[in-house]
C-alpha cells in the first residue's frame, strides 16, 4: 500500500512539473527596450515634420528694406599718376555706373577719392560692390573695357601680389625678374594673358591679375615660375598644357 501511495505522489509531482513547464513555455509580451535618447529623437523628428508642413511663406523683400533705409557709400582713393587717365575716361566710367547700376558717383577733389553712393533708384544690392570693383580695377591700371567686365560678369575677380612675396629679390635681380615677366616688348605678358584668358598689369613690383578664379590660378603659377627663374619657353609649355586640360574638362 505504501508503495502504491509513493508511486501516486511521484506521478502527481511529475504532472505538476509538466504543468509548470508548459506555462513557462507559453509566449509572453516583451516590453520594448527603447532608450530615452531614441524616444527623444522620434519626438524631435515628429516635431520637425510638423514644423516643415507649417512653414510660413513670405514675399521677397525689396532692395530698400534690405538696405535698412539708409544710403551706403564707397570711397576709392586715386593715386596722383591716375588723375589724367581718370579725367580722360570719366564719361566711360560714369555712364555704366549711373545708367546701368543706378548709382550716384562723383570725384572728390579735396580728398582725391571717387565716391559711389546708392539712391532710391538702386535695385540690385550688389551694384555698389560691382561699381567699386570696376573703379578700383581702372585705378590699378586696367583698361576701361577690361574693367567693365567686372560689372557685366559675376565670376570675375581681382588679385594683387608683390614680386618680393614670391622671392625676396633686390636691386638688379628684382629688375631682371620683372623683365622676365614682361618679356621683350611685353611678349611674355601678352602670351600668358591670351593662353589663360586674363588681364595682367605690372606696376613697379606689384602684379595685378583680372579674371576668373581658375584662370587667375594658372596665370599666377606661370608668373611665379618666371620670378623663380624658369625660362619662358618652359613656362609657355606648362601653361598651354594646363589650359588644354582645362578646356577638355569644361
Amino acid at each position: 500500500m505504501d508503495g502504491e501511495n509513493n508511486m501516486e505522489t511521484k506521478a502527481e509531482g511529475s504532472a505538476t512539473m509538466d504543468c509548470e513547464n508548459s506555462t513557462t513555455t507559453e509566449f509572453k509580451e516583451v516590453k520594448s527596450k527603447k532608450t530615452k535618447k531614441r524616444k527623444l529623437g522620434e519626438v524631435e523628428m515628429e516635431s520637425d515634420e510638423t514644423v516643415a508642413h507649417k512653414r510660413p511663406e513670405f514675399p521677397p523683400i525689396s532692395g530698400e528694406k534690405l538696405k535698412g533705409g539708409s544710403d551706403e557709400m564707397r570711397k576709392i582713393p586715386v593715386p596722383s599718376h591716375r588723375y589724367t587717365p581718370l579725367k580722360e575716361n570719366w564719361l566711360k566710367i560714369f555712364t555704366p555706373i549711373v545708367e546701368h547700376l543706378q548709382l550716384q558717383v562723383r570725384f572728390n577733389l579735396k580728398t582725391r577719392n571717387v565716391e559711389i553712393k546708392t539712391c532710391k533708384e538702386t535695385q540690385d544690392i550688389g551694384a555698389l560692390t560691382k561699381a567699386a570693383d570696376f573703379v578700383k580695377a581702372f585705378v590699378l591700371g586696367f583698361q576701361v573695357e577690361d574693367a567693365l567686365a567686372l560689372i557685366r560678369l559675376d565670376e570675375l575677380f581681382l588679385e594683387t601680389f608683390d614680386v618680393t612675396d614670391v622671392k625676396p629679390l633686390k636691386g638688379d635681380h628684382l629688375s631682371r625678374a620683372i623683365g622676365r615677366i614682361a618679356g621683350k616688348g611685353g611678349k611674355t605678358k601678352f602670351t600668358i594673358e591670351n593662353v589663360t584668358r586674363t588681364r595682367i598689369v605690372l606696376a613697379d613690383t606689384k602684379v595685378h591679375i583680372l579674371g576668373s578664379f581658375q584662370n587667375i590660378k594658372m596665370a599666377r603659377t606661370a608668373i611665379c615660375n618666371l620670378i623663380l627663374g624658369s625660362p619662358p619657353s618652359k613656362v609657355y609649355g606648362n601653361i598651354r598644357a594646363v589650359a588644354s586640360r582645362a578646356a577638355e574638362r569644361f
